[in-house]
């Protein structure tokens, strides 16, 4: 009887844990794909808010390029290395500009690897690194460049991964 009441309680538990994940479920999200027909033009209308229309032209206009490979830049702190920071960049650039982007892509990551580096040393990875000021300078200065460099065939300059490895 001691071996058996410890299995049962178990039993008891697991079963209690799955009828609450069932009755707690959420209910499924009902999506409306409609392949043959499309949404009027008020509706569509209707569903974008006012200047948000031309930023969604635009994006639909535009090519994502992946920066093909990530950025290490060092954190130096004391005169030594204190942290890593790993990013990823793409490039929505506008459509056709793909060639473009690679044929001047070291060119770009170069001056790339110059504002990473310089925010770097100004303390831009210091501290709460992730503050949205930090980072829209940031971006704003890696968009300045890009544009300098490939001109106005740039939209702007994403940021998809970003990591801060402490040593």
């Amino acid at each position: 009887m001691g071996k058996i009441l410890p299995i049962l309680l178990a039993l008891i538990g697991l079963g209690g844990g799955v009828g609450a994940g069932l009755l707690l479920r959420p209910e499924p999200e009902v999506v409306e794909i409609t392949p043959c027909g499309d949404l009027g033009a008020d509706v569509q209308h209707a569903a974008v808010p006012d200047g948000e229309e031309a930023i969604e032209n635009d994006a639909a206009t535009g090519d994502f390029i992946k920066m093909n490979n990530q950025f290490v830049v060092p954190v130096i702190a004391d005169g030594q290395v204190s942290a890593l920071v790993v990013m990823s960049l793409n490039l929505e650039v506008k459509a056709g500009s793909t060639e473009k982007f690679y044929q001047r892509e070291p060119r770009l990551r170069s001056e790339f690897l110059d504002v990473l580096f310089a925010h770097s040393n100004v303390g831009g990875f210091d501290g709460v690194f992730t503050d949205s000021a930090k980072l829209s300078s940031l971006r704003k200065a890696l968009k300045e460049v890009a544009v300098k460099t490939m001109g106005n065939s740039v939209i702007d300059v994403l940021i998809t991964d970003f990591v801060r490895q402490d040593i």
